[in-house]
Parts: structure tokens; sequence; C-alpha cells
């Protein structure tokens, strides 16, 4: 065997990076499960390093294999825009971006700058995955996205990643017009547990926030809960019953903007959370990349009077 990676020690690093297990790697390569673990144990052989554990819960990235992933998952992508180059001098293909949103986002920010870029690169294609941050990050390390919108994680979940802070936004409580809390002065938190609540899943950043600030009014978030990362489903929800909806600023925008949903006079006394771009450290973004990233940071700018005025400001019904 030659001293040197190749590309099927590459492809079948990836599909374990992404799979989280040698046999749902197997699958998706067409191999073995023994074809695949002699390539990563070739690959971890060249790399003079065990590259990831494998264990009855699967398989996870050593840190010798989250640093590998960095430059792995360059060289995926590398040689797929290569093969979709020398597919497009027969056929012309249109460019393609694969970006992962959190819901809150991807019913904000996003289309907003997804509309401006539709304008200025009409042919252009975009995949868009909406998922919790921990997921969306998995799959900017192992090369499946270009860039996440998103959260900043813990440090060890940032390693080979960047973090460009768009802006920050708090957690508001969304009802319908016309309910029965809103135009009240001075509503509890205990008030608001006498209607449906409307959270986010546990786990998620916003729940924690949200799980906090009922700690601190020695209060808890009920078991009754509708528990959701579906903007649409809670905003729903929310439209044709009593609950109170409490999320991210950004995901209910518009719909104050339209009148469709308002916001009760209750601050969440919660700390503004980051949201920016989260790319990989290594590598460069493509020209279509860099556009939309570009158009993010504008939208970001043009949003932040907006946001911050809506933090002085809260509806109330007459």
């Amino acid at each position: 065997m030659e001293n040197r990676i190749r590309f099927r020690h590459i492809s079948c690093f990836l599909a374990i990076a992404q799979e989280h297990s040698l046999g749902r790697a197997a699958e998706r390569l067409h191999l073995s499960q023994p074809a695949v673990s002699k390539t990563l144990s070739e690959l971890e052989a060249l790399a003079g390093a065990q590259l990831v554990e494998r264990g009855r819960h699967g398989a996870r990235l050593t840190q010798a294999g989250e640093h590998f992933l960095r430059y792995a998952a360059d060289v995926g992508r590398a040689l797929d825009s290569a093969g979709a180059a020398l597919a497009g001098a027969v056929e012309p293909s249109a460019a393609i971006l694969d970006i992962g949103a959190l819901p809150t986002v991807a019913s904000g920010l996003l289309p907003d700058a997804l509309t401006r870029l539709r304008t200025l690169r009409p042919h252009a294609g975009i995949r868009l995955r909406t998922a919790t941050n921990a997921v969306l990050l998995a799959a900017l390390k192992a090369g499946e996205l270009d860039f996440v919108v998103g959260r900043m994680a813990e440090p060890s979940a940032m390693q080979g990643l960047s973090f460009e802070l768009l802006y920050g936004e708090r957690l508001i409580m969304a009802v319908r017009p016309g309910h029965p809390l809103l135009g009240k002065a001075g509503i509890s938190l205990a008030a608001v547990l006498a209607y449906p609540l409307v959270v986010a899943p546990a786990g998620t950043v916003p729940r924690l926030h949200t799980d906090a600030w009922f700690d601190a009014h020695a209060l808890r978030v009920p078991a009754s809960s509708i528990e959701t990362l579906s903007v649409s489903v809670a905003r729903l929800f929310v439209r044709r019953s009593d609950a109170v909806w409490i999320t991210p600023q950004g995901a209910a925008r518009d719909d104050f903007d339209d009148g469709l949903l308002a916001r009760l006079d209750l601050p969440t006394a919660s700390a503004e959370e980051p949201v920016g771009i989260l790319r990989r450290s290594a590598g460069a973004p493509s020209e279509l990349a860099q556009l939309l990233l570009d158009l993010l940071r504008d939208c970001a700018r043009d949003a932040r009077p907006e946001r911050q005025s809506g933090r002085k400001r809260a509806t109330r019904a007459s």
C-alpha cells in the first residue's frame, strides 16, 4: 500500500463522521462493515493517530479525528465541486448552497436575505436544513453544510468552527390579539401559568433560558406544556387558542408586524442570546456562499434599530 491518503479513506471517514456508526457508514457507501473498518484502520495508520472511538453506542470522533475532519470535509466538498464543474462543461447547472438554520432564524432573518439573493442570483439553488443547534453543528463539521446561522455553542463543540455575531435576541411572550392577559397591568409569571404554554424542547438554548427564568421565580414549566421547535405549529396553535408562546423575538417578528400576534407586557429578564454565522475554520466560502453571508450581515444591520426598539416596546390591547 502506498504511503498516502486516498479518496476512499476520506469518503469512508466522512461517512463515519456523519453517521456516527461503522454499520450505517457501510450501508451508505454500499460496502461491508469489515471493509469500512479496514479502510478506517488504514487511515489511522497513515495518520499515526486514532481518529474514531468504537463502542457499543456507536462511533465517536477523537480530538485528532475532530481536527482531521476540518480538512477532510473541505476535500470532500472540493471534489464534489470539481465533479459538478466537469458535468457543467457538458450541461451547465446552477450553483447550489447547503445551509443550516435554527427554526427561529429560518422564519426571521433568513427569508429577507434569501429574497435579496434571489434578485441577484435568480438561478442559484438553496437547500435549507432546520434543526437544533447541536444537530446543525455536527452536520457543518461533517461537511454537509456550507454554513449555519445559529448560536454559539460550548467550547468543546466549537472546535474547528468560527462564529461571527449577527445580533442578540431575548425571549418574549406571544399571544393572540384579544387574549385575556393583554392590557392588564402588572402581569405576573404565575398568572401566565393559568394558560397553556408553548415552549422550546428540553436541552435547547431557548428552553434553558426559559427554565432559568421560571426557576428565578420559584416556578417550573408545566409538564402539560407543548414543546416544539416548529415555528409554524407554535404560531397557529397560539393564534387559535389562549396559549402563551415563549420564543426568541425574531420568530414572531412578522406576526407582530402583521397584527396576527401580540406581545405580552411581561419582561422575561433573560440574557440576550447571540445569534450568528458558524463556518468551518479551514477553507474559504464559495462565491455564492460569500454573497449570501454578506446579505445576511446587511439584513442584520438593517434589523438592529427594530430589535433595539422592540426591547422597549410591548403590545397592549385597548
